[in-house]
């Protein structure tokens, strides 16, 4: 498998689950932030198959090319289905990173199978305790409309000025997403996380980007809940990191595995 990122599908209960991949070696599992798709992750693919691992980023269903589905979104049903992804391409044991709606569901998936994941990655993720339902951080109007200029207008405050493009494949993003733009934002706000982040023993890194409004507050929540857990903060970074600040954010990954080798039995 070469390095650039290859498009590629599996077919689950539900129906087609696609994904972008780059690179051999160990798996690592990339879940992206709502609304978009595994072109959040488009510039960490080849930096993380160059690095010796096998990247898979996979489109949630409903996003992207991936089916919805059927009983609509929750971030347990999107655990599952990518472990279903997993078991379809027949990987028995990822490193597991999130992004935002990402780092949530890779929280769930890893309460669902903690012996499938040998490392996670949670990365600008809420702390969706409790505390957090009673009192949820204002995100009013944020990919709330229906056009491109509308939902260009929403994020606009979050992402660098001086990066259109990073507005362009967002907006691309949503408006395939349709209504699932809020949807997904509504199943975060109703995942009861507090038993399942009390049970992750995993090896865990925090990647915190220090402009992002919504969830930087958070990391020091998640650092209370996951006291074993390791800290990366991207000084400048903003709700696109991923995509905006793909360097820093790979090498954090691939820091934090290459020193979790030990631990991972690689």
């Amino acid at each position: 498998m070469s390095g650039a990122p290859a498009r590629g599908s599996v077919e689950l209960a539900h129906g087609r689950l696609a994904f972008a991949q780059a690179g051999d070696g160990p798996a690592v599992v990339l879940l992206h932030q709502t609304p978009r798709s595994c072109d959040e992750y488009r510039d960490v693919l080849p930096l993380l198959g160059t690095a010796g691992r096998r990247a898979i980023a996979f489109d949630t269903p409903g996003f992207g090319d991936s089916v919805a589905l059927p009983d609509g979104p929750s971030i347990e049903g999107w655990a599952a289905a990518a472990l279903g992804g997993l078991d379809a391409l027949g990987i028995e044991r990822a490193a597991v990173a999130g992004h935002h709606t990402g780092g949530v569901v890779a929280v769930a998936l890893a309460a669902q199978a903690p012996k499938r994941v040998s490392a996670l990655v949670l990365s600008a993720t809420p702390l969706t305790d409790a505390a957090h339902r009673a009192e949820p951080p204002d995100e009013s109007g944020v990919d709330d409309a229906d056009d491109a200029d509308g939902l260009r207008r929403s994020r606009a405050g979050f992402y660098p000025a001086d990066r259109p493009d990073l507005l362009d494949r967002y907006v691309a993003d949503a408006l395939r997403a349709g209504s699932l733009r809020l949807g997904g934002h509504r199943a975060v706000g109703a995942y009861e996380m507090d038993d399942a982040i009390a049970r992750l023993r995993m090896p865990t890194l925090l990647i915190g980007a220090t402009e992002d409004p919504y969830a930087y507050p958070e990391l020091a929540r998640m650092r209370a809940a996951l006291p074993h857990a390791e800290v990366a903060e991207i000084v400048g970074g903003m709700v696109p990191l991923p995509d905006g600040w793909p360097t820093e954010f790979a090498a954090a990954i691939i820091g934090f595995l290459d020193c979790a080798a030990p631990r991972l039995g690689g």
